[in-house]
């Protein structure tokens, strides 16, 4: 079972250390079980007074903000080592001190960086990402109001309107022999 001794040496050891420090497994847990402990008694009405229920008042106070400042500085680092390990690789030591939900995130992390890169390179290699959205086309008959994949409500168009309309409608009306896209 944690305590609140527990959780604030972990919260002073990660604030002045450069690592990721080691926590256990089901840290989480058992701080969610030591909260919710000291919720029930800090609820308790019997005496308002009470200097028990007072002093736990406090303490859970207190041990939340320890482990809100805990999972900021973790996270703090685990942003520092997505940046070093996508230009140098990431120490073994570092991956292992994470919790799974930190691994978690530094995996999507990591995925977005490459995404990124991904595209750089390919606007520096003169490649255009296609990300138009809309098509411009215009009706060859009349059409009554249409919902589109969104569910808002457009339309109705006369024949000879000129619409800049999604790339998805757009295909379907083309495909309906109901307009025709409008060349550039």
């Amino acid at each position: 079972m944690i305590t609140y001794n527990d959780i604030y040496e972990a919260a002073r050891k990660e604030r002045y250390s450069e690592q990721l420090q080691r926590l256990s497994k089901n840290f989480i847990d058992e701080v969610s079980n030591y909260l919710k402990e000291k919720k029930d008694i800090a609820s308790k009405e019997d005496d308002v007074f009470s200097d028990v229920i007072v002093k736990t008042k406090k303490q859970l106070e207190n041990a939340i903000t320890l482990f809100k400042e805990l999972m900021l500085r973790r996270r703090k680092k685990i942003l520092n080592l997505v940046l070093i390990a996508a230009e140098t690789g990431i120490s073994k030591q570092d991956f292992e001190n994470m919790l799974t939900i930190e691994k978690e995130l530094f995996e999507n992390l990591m995925k977005c960086i490459d995404s990124s890169d991904k595209k750089l390179s390919e606007s520096l290699n003169g490649k255009k990402e296609n990300s138009q959205k809309n098509e411009l086309i215009v009706f060859k008959e009349d059409v009554d109001e249409l919902v589109d994949l969104k569910g808002d409500k457009i339309g109705p168009f006369e024949k000879g309107q000129i619409v800049n309309i999604s790339k998805e409608i757009a295909q379907i009306l083309i495909d309906d022999s109901k307009a025709d896209l409008v060349m550039e």
